[in-house]
């Protein structure tokens, strides 16, 4: 997606314009030489712009064009597009009081969708992300049925930027999995709360605490398939389930660090603790960060003699005694 392309301009429209703002005048011959691009390519290109009013032809000729005005001939389209995204937000607003209205009359099957097929569930679960507001809650297992990390990425990027608030329990599983550990600290650093728990009962998302997403079955041979469950007293159950698991799971912090440079806990040191609190072994912590299993464990050695422990129980009360947790 370009700048101008919520305008009805492609790329290589786009392109020709930007082009031909930067001389006072040239051929389709002239553009397709400087941009590199075929003169037949360059002239459809023309052509379209011309239809909108964005290009015009220089001092009455037929082969040279010149760019008309952005602040004139953008400035109408950008008024059309305000105008129409208006009309559809009014046009929301009214489907939505009708939606609530109904909601009032439906039954018990009325509150419960099921859905069926990989890719209406990553579409679904993107609808769901996209209409939070305020709030997303999540439950991540370590099995992925339709959406991986990397397909839900960019929704909760943008989910963070609109303010929605993300939090996520994941089960300690996930951070045994290559690159977990890295998603989870960019995930807390953009601004969601991660917490862990040994295992997450079910796959679950809530959104703004009106509507939920979560697996029909957990049978992993069985066609993936999940239910939409709208505003009912099977939803605040699920809202109270996530908030009891919530309560007694672990935070995960990106940044074990004070703000006192002498009780600060080196970079290496900080990722080691974080994930040794999270309860992976040794050797899982060697493999999230790509480290020898003999260099974890002397590190960890290091940090109980540097706090006068003698067991990792006792670090960890002493990290936390100390204002580094």
């Amino acid at each position: 997606m370009t700048e101008l392309s919520a305008l009805g301009l492609n790329p290589d429209e786009e392109t020709v314009y930007r082009s031909l703002v930067d001389r006072p005048s040239a051929t389709a011959a002239d553009l397709a030489r400087t941009l590199r691009r075929p003169t037949d390519t360059v002239r459809g290109c023309l052509a379209g712009l011309e239809e909108r009013g964005l290009v015009g032809r220089a001092g009455g000729t037929r082969t040279r064009f010149v760019a008309a005005s952005p602040a004139i001939s953008l400035g109408p389209l950008i008024t059309r597009q305000r105008d129409e995204l208006r009309r559809a937000e009014l046009e929301l607003l009214a489907l939505t009081e009708r939606y609530r209205t109904a909601a009032g009359a439906r039954t018990a099957g009325d509150l419960v969708e099921v859905v069926t097929g990989v890719d209406t569930l990553a579409r679904r679960f993107a609808q769901l992300q996209q209409g939070a507001t305020e709030e997303l809650l999540t439950m991540v297992t370590a099995r992925t049925v339709a959406v991986t990390r990397q397909d839900n990425s960019p929704a909760e990027e943008e989910g963070v930027r609109r303010g929605v608030r993300y939090r996520v329990i994941i089960e300690r599983a996930i951070l045994e999995q290559p690159g977990a550990s890295a998603d989870a600290t960019s995930a807390i650093r953009s601004g969601e709360e991660v917490r862990v728990v040994e295992q997450v009962p079910t796959k679950l998302a809530i959104a703004d605490r009106t509507l939920a997403m979560l697996p029909l079955t957990s049978d992993p041979a069985a066609p993936p398939a999940a239910i939409i469950i709208h505003r009912s007293g099977l939803l605040h159950a699920l809202v109270s389930l996530f908030e009891a698991i919530w309560t007694h799971a672990l935070p995960m912090r990106a940044d074990l660090s004070t703000t006192d440079p002498d009780r600060a806990l080196a970079d290496l040191d900080q990722k080691i603790v974080t994930l040794l609190l999270a309860g992976l072994t040794d050797r899982s912590i060697a493999t999230q960060l790509q480290l020898s299993m003999r260099t974890v464990q002397r590190r960890v050695r290091t940090l109980m003699d540097t706090a006068n422990v003698r067991t990792r129980l006792q670090l960890g009360w002493q990290l936390a005694r100390s204002g580094w947790l």
